[in-house]
């Protein structure tokens, strides 16, 4: 008994030293999603998609360098060795939002993966800030945009910090190609707005105007942040 005791303790001690340590890698990336509506007072963003090749890449994380007019995003995942048991042969769609930061007004060529296998390639455009940007609107904290049946609609859910406000109108923009901007504009109903969080469901119909596979719903929240959501587009058609 004793013998196979030490046995077990010298295999799991020798496991344990030669179970290599995660390492980065960059992960495959198959496209860059560019909202429109930004100006050089806010936080610009793009929405890079892709897949994990399997279980032993963790969530992936985003570098971003900016020089001049270019965004170079360096889109790497913690990688453990293929050895590993619970390393399952799974695809992982992932939707990465990456913070860009404030840029000035133009255009940007935004390059992710830069110099490997998995680079890809898109453009941002950045306004100059006015009075009546969109974004001096209130929107609605949404917290996830969901398909509701099988038409065009979806769900814009979240929570209200207060029940002084109301949806007013849902708005959108798009960039001529892949991407419409969801702007989920309150209006403020009372003086008195109590701290109370209220629930709410919105719903809002997927145009029509952009001839894609896939388009992406980037949807405004009340912080200044994003909700984003792949939306099969044709397929609804």
């Amino acid at each position: 008994m004793k013998k196979l005791i030490l046995t077990l303790t010298a295999l799991l001690i020798s496991g344990v030293g030669h179970a290599a340590p995660p390492a980065l890698t960059h992960v495959p990336v198959d496209h860059i999603f560019a909202p429109t509506g930004f100006h050089d007072h806010e936080n610009t963003q793009v929405v890079v998609t892709g897949f994990l090749p399997n279980l032993c890449h963790k969530a992936p994380k985003a570098d971003v360098i900016v020089e001049g007019r270019e965004v170079r995003i360096d889109l790497q995942a913690f990688h453990y060795h293929a050895t590993n048991e619970f390393c399952a042969p799974v695809l992982v769609p992932f939707v990465e939002t990456v913070d860009v930061g404030l840029l000035d007004r133009g255009e940007y060529d935004v390059k992710v993966n830069s110099n490997t296998q998995y680079e890809r390639r898109s453009m941002v455009q950045v306004d100059e800030y006015a009075s009546s940007a969109i974004s001096d609107y209130v929107f609605a904290n949404v917290h996830s945009v969901s398909k509701s049946g099988h038409g065009r609609e979806v769900l814009l859910q979240g929570y209200n910090p207060s029940d002084c406000f109301e949806l007013k109108e849902v708005k959108y923009d798009h960039n001529k190609n892949d991407t419409y901007s969801v702007y989920p504009v309150l209006k403020q109903v009372s003086d008195f707005c109590p701290k109370k969080m209220v629930p709410f469901t919105y719903e809002f119909e997927v145009p029509q105007d952009l001839d894609r596979h896939q388009v992406l719903l980037h949807v405004k929240g009340m912080d200044g942040r994003s909700v984003n959501a792949i939306f099969n587009n044709i397929a609804t058609h």
